[in-house]
């Protein structure tokens, strides 16, 4: 039955309606004082349709008012669709040729982690890959062994790997070649007595259910995702599986690596890790300090080009991931110029994710510190710093590997012990050197233990895993190629490289003469040309528009106290002179509108006005 109205005469008039009710979806937003989000249009209209779901009808069921998702139709009138062969047709066609080019392209693009799919399409285009041929085939759901063998068997012949004896024996022939022992679980070993003490519980840390789960919501709530890694060793604080799950399940989320702590190491091993993590991911060398940040512009201006590149979202999401102990929280500190997150030099001190404001478009997400199960030993979980050291048992069991990877001039300088035979003599030397002594003079090598551990842990120990040979050439980042153009799939692709000035880098370690050696060479023509249109002022502590940079000239003056810089502000120009009409109208536009005074301006409510200086 077509809906009727139950007036005759003109149409109600359709316009804007000028009011500023919260459920006029004509209002301007803009004015609105107090209101950080205001409803939108398509909230207002799914609130009025909970409301007024129903038409409403007279008794004989004609419509009196509509819903405010229906239309009107005059009374009697028939609603039909017109008939076209357009909807029988195909709405758009694309040739095979076509269609492979567009695959094998889109292909490139996901796998080069420096280009960005700016507008994807809405066709199903995951259906091209044809995942299903390369799946495992259940032989038993398709055909099962009745179908076979039994008296309901539908086959002649079975398909068997062996036909007769002689097949059979090279086939035992074969496998005899590859037979292992130690992979061979069904063995009888002899019961020497010796069995495995069950692991600790300490170091199974970072790899509970609730820290997986956070790690998880992290990755669904972020756009961006920023790996953390430790510069004295990256590719030990590297999880694998987590690229691998972000590269299969979440293709569409960026992810980039700070290489953290470069405080810590060589000038020249920065630049060399930075060059050979960069052939795969964005990297950026970064050292957290509240007074004295590297990297900080060059992160920030990456934040800033993701969030440009993600215009059509309000906010974007940063999440950091990472082992524990790496520096997330520290970084976010940084990034904000004051603490904002709980930092401490031992693992776990952030327990669960937390929302940071950066900006007004950018949040950050700090995770807490996970590691996958592997086959790390605990001596390498231990010297990663995964594990607190006030929790391990044994301390002194980790001194070996520690003696072993440190070069004897830094242990020499650091803890003034000049020889030693073993782990145990070391510490008892260093024990009596600190008074670390128990009743009778015997050493504490349990306390001395923990003191080194804390050490390593913290960075007081010269330490660092050194990248590939030096002489060997700094693999190329990769190039940005163009993007396919077929059906306006994917629009252009920008470069998400960052080029930093590593001689700026403040190294807080003194290293042997070994350790040092020259970088190479910094192409700074190139540096001046990523310099973004916002680029961070350290001076200043923000980012800065090139042209407000320009505004002031330094100038050195001398005196008999000293020469000292002055910057000189170019004068403003002079405004256009306004006609008497021009300039009553803006300062009526400045009067105030509203009669009577604003009662939270003039009442002291909740004491929220003592700072305000009385008059």
């Amino acid at each position: 039955m077509p809906k009727t109205r139950s007036t005759t005469g003109a149409p109600r008039k359709e316009g804007f309606n000028r009011s500023n009710h919260s459920m006029n979806p004509e209002r301007q937003t803009g004015s609105l004082k107090g209101v950080s989000n205001p409803r939108t249009k398509g909230t207002i209209k799914r609130l009025q349709m909970y409301r007024n779901f129903k038409a409403k009808r007279d008794r004989n069921g004609k419509i009196l008012v509509a819903a405010p998702f229906q239309g009107w139709l005059a009374s009697g009138a028939v609603a039909r669709v017109e008939p076209s062969p357009k909807w029988f047709s195909n709405s758009r066609v694309i040739s095979q040729t076509a269609l492979q080019k567009f695959q094998t392209e889109m292909g490139k693009v996901k796998n080069d982690s420096y280009q960005v799919v700016m507008r994807p399409s809405q066709l199903p285009i995951s259906l091209l890959n044809e995942s299903a041929k390369y799946q495992r085939v259940h032989l038993l759901d398709t055909e099962s062994f009745d179908s076979v063998f039994g008296p309901k068997k539908q086959r002649k012949r079975p398909n068997l790997k062996v036909r007769d004896l002689a097949d059979m024996s090279q086939a035992a022939e074969a496998k005899s070649e590859t037979y292992d022992v130690k992979n061979d679980h069904d063995l009888e070993k002899e019961d020497t007595g010796v069995k495995d003490v069950v692991r600790d519980w300490v170091f199974g840390a970072g790899q509970s259910k609730r820290i997986w789960n956070e790690l998880h919501k992290v990755i669904d709530s972020s756009d961006v995702l920023i790996q953390v890694l430790d510069a004295r060793d990256p590719m030990g604080t590297r999880s694998k599986y987590i690229e691998e799950f972000i590269k299969k399940e979440k293709s569409h989320k960026h992810l980039f690596f700070v290489l953290n702590k470069v405080d810590l190491i060589p000038t020249w091993a920065t630049q060399r890790w930075v060059a050979i993590l960069s052939a795969e991911y964005p990297t950026i060398a970064f050292h957290a300090s509240l007074t004295h940040p590297f990297g900080k512009g060059a992160l920030i201006n990456l934040l800033r080009q993701i969030g440009k590149l993600h215009i059509d979202k309000k906010q974007i999401s940063i999440g950091f991931i990472g082992y524990p102990n790496v520096g997330k929280s520290s970084i976010i500190n940084a990034l904000r110029s004051k603490k904002v997150c709980n930092v401490a030099p031992i693992a776990g001190e952030t327990k669960v994710w937390q929302y940071i404001t950066l900006m007004k478009r950018i949040f950050l997400i700090d995770c807490p510190g996970v590691v996958y199960p592997s086959a790390e030993t605990d001596t390498e979980k231990v010297l990663k710093g995964v594990v607190r050291v006030e929790l391990i048992t044994n301390p002194e069991d980790y001194i070996g590997t520690v003696l072993e990877r440190l070069r004897p001039e830094y242990v020499k300088k650091t803890y003034k012990v000049e020889k030693w035979k073993d782990p145990t003599d070391f510490l008892e030397q260093l024990a009596k050197k600190t008074g670390k002594l128990f009743k009778g003079g015997e050493p504490d090598i349990g306390s001395v233990a923990k003191m080194v551990l804390n050490d390593w842990q913290r960075g007081k120990l010269p330490f660092y895993v050194a990248p590939e040979a030096f002489a060997t050439p700094l693999p190329k980042p990769a190039v940005t190629t163009d993007a396919p153009t077929s059906d306006e799939q994917t629009d252009t692709m920008k470069e998400l490289q960052q080029i930093q000035d590593f001689r700026k880098i403040r190294v807080g370690l003194e290293f042997e003469d070994k350790d040092i050696k020259d970088l190479d060479k910094i192409d700074f023509e190139l540096l001046e040309k990523r310099k973004q249109e916002h680029e961070y002022d350290p001076d200043l502590n923000r980012v800065v528009h090139k042209k407000a940079k320009k505004m002031t000239k330094k100038t050195v003056n001398k005196s008999t106290s000293g020469d000292f810089t002055v910057e000189d502000i170019e004068p403003e120009k002079p405004k256009p002179k306004l006609k008497s009409k021009e300039r009553r109208a803006i300062e009526r536009n400045a009067k105030r509108k509203k009669i009577g005074s604003n009662f939270y301006e003039v009442a002291n409510v909740k004491n929220r006005n003592r700072k305000t200086k009385k008059e």
